[in-house]
C-alpha cells in the first residue's frame, strides 16, 4: 500500500461519527455538543463577516471537523475529513503560529497558494488551539469565498482570545469525562463490593447458627469449673459475630434495594423481643448490669424484630462504651400515638466532633478498640426512619442516652 492509498484508507467522515466509529469520537462529541463552542463560532462568522467557521482536530496526518457553521456550503459537518496536505493547518500546528489572510489576490505570502485556489478560499484565518499544558489539540478557522478584513488587531485578538477560551474548555470537559468515569467505575466498585458482602453475611449465618446450638447443647452437659469460665467468653464472641453480620446484611439490603424494609404488625410482640435481646447481651456481658424497664401497657403496631435489632445494637454501644459497673438502664414507655425506647448508660460523653457524622455508616468512637464495624448506630437510625422516626442522643450530668422514637404504625393490610 502506497503513501496516497494509506492516507485515503484513513479518511472518514460525518457517517463514521454518527455510528459512533470515529477515530476522533470522543473528541467530536465533546465540541459538536458544546454550547460554548457553537456560540464562539457563530459570534466569530458575525463579527469577521466571514461566512464559514470551524473547530478542527489536527494530528500530524489527520485533519477532522469538529464543529462547523457553514453558510458557503463547503459541505463540511462534524467528522468529516480532509486530507491533511489540502489545508493551511498542517503549517499552523508545526509552527504554532497563525495563517491569516484577507485577499489572496493582494497577499504577498499566500496570493496564488495552490490550496486556496483548489477550495476557492479569498480570506482566511487559522488559530492554534492549545489545551492548558501547552500541548497542540487543533485550530479555530474561519473562510470566506470573498475578501474579509480578518488581519484587523482586534479580529485578531478576538479570534486568540476565543482558541484560548476553547483551549480551557477541553481541559475542563475531559476532566469532567473522566470524573464521570471514575464515578461510574467507583459505583460498579461499590455494587460489586455490596453483593459480595451480602453473599458473605448470608453464607456466614449458618455456621454462626450452627456454633450457636453447639454452645447451648454444652451448657446443658457436665463442664468442669474452667470450661465454665471459657463458655460465656466463646458465646460472648459468637453474638458479637452474630451483631457483625447482621449489621452487614441490613447495610447491604439497605445499599442494594434501596433503604430498610419495614414490615408492622398488629399486637406486636415488641416487649418479648426486647427482653429476648436483653437476656442474650446479659448472657453475652455478664460482667455489665443491665436494668430492663418496659411499660408497654396495650398492644402495639410495629416491626417488632426490626425494633429489637435496633434495640440490641444501640445496647451493645452502651456495653461497649458505658463505664465498666455502672447499670446500663433500658426503658420503654408507649404513648397515644408514639413509642420510645432509652438506653442510657455512664460514662464519657459523645464529643461534639463526633455527634454530626453519628449515624453514619462505618463511624466509630475514638475509644473502640478495634471492635465493630461502625455499622450498628447507623442500622438502628436506618430502622427509626423506616418507622417515620428518629434516635436522639442525649448527654448530661455523665449519662448518655440513646432514645429510640417511632411513631405507633398502622398494620399494612
Amino acid at each position: 500500500m502506497n503513501d496516497k492509498t494509506l492516507r485515503q484508507a484513513v479518511i472518514q467522515d460525518h457517517t463514521a461519527f454518527l455510528a459512533g466509529e470515529h477515530d476522533f469520537q470522543s473528541d467530536i462529541q465533546m465540541l459538536a455538543g458544546s454550547d460554548l463552542v457553537g456560540t464562539i463560532l457563530e459570534t466569530v462568522m458575525l463579527a469577521t463577516n466571514m461566512r464559514f467557521a470551524a473547530v478542527a482536530r489536527v494530528t500530524a496526518d489527520r485533519w477532522v471537523a469538529c464543529r462547523t457553521v457553514d453558510e458557503v456550503n463547503f459541505g463540511l459537518v462534524e467528522g468529516d475529513e480532509i486530507e491533511i496536505q489540502s489545508t493551511f493547518c498542517q503549517s499552523v500546528r508545526e509552527t504554532s503560529k497563525k495563517v491569516l489572510f484577507n485577499d489572496t489576490a493582494t497577499d504577498d505570502v499566500y496570493g496564488d497558494h495552490p490550496i486556496a485556489a483548489k477550495f476557492g478560499i479569498v480570506s482566511y484565518a487559522s488559530i492554534p488551539i492549545h489545551r492548558s499544558d501547552g500541548s497542540f489539540f487543533g485550530t479555530l478557522c474561519a473562510i470566506d469565498t470573498e475578501p474579509r478584513d480578518v488581519k484587523h488587531p482586534r479580529a485578531v485578538a478576538m479570534l486568540e482570545m476565543f482558541a484560548n477560551v476553547i483551549g480551557q474548555s477541553l481541559e475542563t470537559e475531559e476532566r469532567l469525562e473522566a470524573q464521570e468515569q471514575l464515578v461510574a467505575q467507583e459505583r460498579e466498585l461499590a455494587r460489586i463490593q455490596e453483593e459480595f458482602v451480602a453473599v458473605l453475611g448470608h453464607d456466614l449465618r449458618n455456621p454462626v447458627a450452627a456454633l450457636d446450638a453447639g454452645f447451648r447443647q454444652l451448657d446443658k452437659e457436665p463442664l468442669t469449673d474452667r470450661a465454665r469460665e471459657i463458655l460465656p467468653l466463646m458465646r460472648s464472641s459468637l453474638h458479637r459475630m452474630n451483631d457483625l453480620i447482621e449489621n452487614i446484611m441490613m447495610h447491604a439490603k439497605a445499599r442494594l434495594g434501596g433503604g430498610i424494609r419495614i414490615s408492622a404488625t398488629p399486637e406486636a410482640p415488641l416487649a418479648e423481643a426486647i427482653t429476648q435481646i436483653v437476656e442474650e447481651i446479659r448472657v453475652a456481658s455478664p460482667e455489665h448490669k443491665i436494668l430492663l424497664d418496659l411499660s408497654f401497657d396495650r398492644p402495639v403496631s410495629c416491626d417488632a424484630p426490626r425494633v429489637a435489632q435496633a434495640i440490641s445494637n444501640l445496647l451493645s454501644n452502651a456495653v461497649r462504651y458505658g463505664t465498666l459497673g455502672a447499670p446500663i438502664k433500658v426503658q420503654g414507655l408507649i404513648s397515644e400515638c408514639s413509642i420510645e425506647i432509652s438506653v442510657a448508660n455512664q460514662g464519657e460523653a459523645v464529643p461534639n466532633e463526633l455527634r454530626g457524622n453519628l449515624f453514619h455508616p462505618f463511624q466509630r468512637g475514638a475509644c473502640a478498640n478495634g471492635e465493630g464495624l461502625g455499622l450498628g448506630l447507623y442500622i438502628a437510625s436506618c430502622i427509626a426512619v423506616a418507622h417515620g422516626g428518629e434516635i436522639e442522643v442525649i448527654c448530661e450530668s455523665g449519662t448518655t442516652t440513646f432514645a429510640f422514637k417511632v411513631p405507633v404504625l398502622v398494620a399494612a393490610a
